[in-house]
C-alpha cells in the first residue's frame, strides 16, 4: 500500500454495520442507489460520519472526496452548506412543527411561480416518489381518465410499476431490467403505457390506440440525451391539441441546467412540473407546480399528510434556491462538468480504454465497453476508493466542487486507468478485485 492510500477492508465499522443492516432492514437500506453492492461489494464504507463541502468521512475517520453521486443529486451546494444550515437551525429553534401552518410555504410558492410564470399554484410533499404519485393523482382527478403515457423513471409507486403488469419488460429501458411488479394490484394492468425518449412515433401510437383515454403524459424533459427532431415541441403540441395534461418530472434535472426547471431551456411549458432532490440541499422537500385549473383538482380527491406541513423543508428550499440564484450555481455545475468530462476523455485516450458518455455535463455518466465492463467498473471504484475518492461511473456536480478537486480527481483517474489497462492486457481484471463484481441494478432510459 502506497503512502497516503486508504486500507480497504471488509471489517471496518461501516462494512460490519452494513452486514448487520441486511439482517434488520430488507435490502439493507431505504434506497437502491445507495446499496454498497452497486459500488464495491463488501468493501464500500456504506455509512458516513461527517461531511462538509465536497468531502465526507466514513465511520472510521477515513476522508474521501465525493466525486460520485453527492447524496443522489440532493447536495447541489455540497455537504452541510452553511447558509442553508443556518436558516434551518433558526427554524428548528422556533419549532419546526406545530398546530399552525408554516408561512414559508407561501414565500416558497411565490418564488417557484416567479421562476415558472406558466404556473399559478403549488402543492408540497417531501420526496420525489410521493410527489410523482400526487401529480399522477391530480392529473387523473382533473381529466377523469385513468391511463398515463410515460417516458423515463418516475419512482416506486403502484401507478408507475403497473407498466410491468402488461408485459414483463415494460420498464426495461426506464428503470430496472427484469423488475417484478409484485404487490402492484393487477387491476392497474394496461393503465400505464411506456414510450422511449426521442421516439415520438411511439407516443403517437399510444394516443391513437387509446384515443380519449389518456389522463396525462408524464416524462423528464431531458436526462441522458438531448431532445432531437423537435421531440419536446411535438409532444407539447399534440397534448395541447388533445387537451391532455403534460407533466414534466424535474426531480433530477431541476435547477441543474438553469435557474429552475430544465424545460425552461427548451421553451416548452408543461401543465405540471415536479421538483425535489437538489431544491433543498439534502433536506426533504418536494413541490408540484401547475396551472390553476389542473391543480384545483387536488380539492376533488384526498391528498393530505401531516409531515408535508413541517417548516424545515420549505426553509431549506428557500435558502437553497436563493443561493443557487445569487451564485449562479447552474453555471458552476457546468464548468465543473466540463473539467470532469475532459478528465475522463483524457484518461480514456491516453490508456486506450474505450468508454461512452451520456447525460448533461452537470450530471453525467460514462460506461466501459466490452465483456469486462462490469469488472472494469468495479476495479475502477475499488482503486479510486483506495486513493480517497468516492467515485463510480457517474458524477453529480455540486457548487462545493472546485477545479482543484477535479485536478486531484483527474490525476487519480489517470493512475487508475493505467492499472485497468494493465489488467486488461494481462487478463487479470477480475483477479484484482477484492470482492464480487458490482451489480448494475439501475438502468435508465434517457
Amino acid at each position: 500500500m502506497k503512502k497516503g492510500e486508504i486500507k480497504l477492508t471488509k471489517n471496518g465499522t461501516g462494512q460490519k454495520l452494513w452486514r448487520k443492516a441486511k439482517k434488520l432492514i430488507p435490502g439493507g437500506n431505504q434506497l437502491l442507489s445507495k446499496r454498497i453492492e452497486r459500488f464495491l461489494p463488501e468493501y464500500w464504507p456504506a455509512y458516513h460520519g461527517r461531511g462538509k463541502g465536497a468531502e465526507v468521512s466514513d465511520l472510521d475517520g477515513n476522508r474521501y472526496l465525493d466525486m460520485c453521486i453527492m447524496g443522489i443529486g440532493t447536495l447541489t451546494l455540497g455537504y452541510a452548506d452553511p447558509d442553508v444550515d443556518r436558516a434551518v437551525i433558526q427554524t428548528i429553534k422556533g419549532g419546526s412543527m406545530g398546530t399552525l401552518n408554516s408561512p414559508q410555504e407561501i414565500e416558497l410558492a411565490e418564488l417557484l411561480i416567479k421562476l415558472h410564470p406558466w404556473a399559478q399554484m403549488v402543492r408540497y410533499a417531501r420526496s420525489g416518489g410521493e410527489s410523482m404519485a400526487i401529480a399522477a393523482r391530480i392529473a387523473r382527478a382533473y381529466s377523469g381518465k385513468e391511463k398515463i403515457a410515460f417516458c423515463g423513471y418516475h419512482g416506486w409507486a403502484d401507478w408507475y410499476l403497473a407498466a410491468n403488469l402488461s408485459k414483463k419488460d415494460g420498464l426495461d429501458e426506464h428503470l430496472m431490467r427484469g423488475l417484478e411488479p409484485k404487490g402492484v394490484p393487477h387491476g392497474l394492468k394496461g393503465t400505464i403505457l411506456p414510450f422511449r425518449y426521442n421516439h415520438f412515433e411511439e407516443l403517437e401510437k399510444i394516443l391513437k390506440e387509446n384515443e380519449g383515454e389518456i389522463a396525462a403524459v408524464i416524462m423528464e424533459p431531458v436526462h441522458g440525451e438531448e431532445p432531437t427532431d423537435d421531440f419536446l415541441k411535438k409532444i407539447r403540441n399534440v397534448t395541447k391539441e388533445l387537451s391532455i395534461p403534460l407533466v414534466f418530472d424535474e426531480i433530477t434535472m431541476g435547477f441543474r441546467l438553469t435557474m429552475g426547471g430544465a424545460h425552461l431551456l427548451y421553451g416548452i411549458e408543461p401543465d405540471m412540473a415536479i421538483f425535489a432532490k437538489g431544491m433543498s440541499n439534502g433536506y426533504p422537500m418536494a413541490a408540484i407546480l401547475g396551472r390553476e385549473e389542473i391543480m384545483q383538482a387536488a380539492q376533488d380527491t384526498f391528498i393530505s399528510s401531516t409531515y408535508w406541513t413541517e417548516a424545515i423543508g420549505p426553509t431549506a428550499a428557500l435558502a437553497t434556491i436563493k443561493k443557487m440564484k445569487d451564485k449562479k450555481v447552474h453555471k458552476h455545475l457546468r464548468t465543473i462538468g466540463v473539467l470532469v468530462r475532459d478528465a475522463w476523455q483524457s484518461a480514456s485516450k491516453k490508456h486506450g480504454i474505450e468508454i461512452g458518455f451520456s447525460g448533461p455535463l452537470s450530471l453525467q455518466f460514462f460506461a466501459f465497453k466490452g465483456k469486462d465492463a462490469g469488472a472494469l467498473k468495479t476495479l475502477f471504484v475499488q482503486e479510486m476508493l483506495r486513493r480517497g475518492f468516492l467515485a463510480s461511473d457517474l458524477f453529480y456536480a455540486s457548487y462545493a466542487h472546485t477545479p482543484a478537486h477535479v485536478k486531484k480527481y483527474a490525476a487519480a483517474i489517470d493512475e487508475v486507468f493505467g492499472i485497468l489497462k494493465e489488467a486488461l492486457n494481462t487478463n487479470t481484471v477480475e483477479k484484482r478485485l477484492l470482492g464480487p463484481i458490482a451489480r448494475a441494478g439501475f438502468e435508465r432510459l434517457n
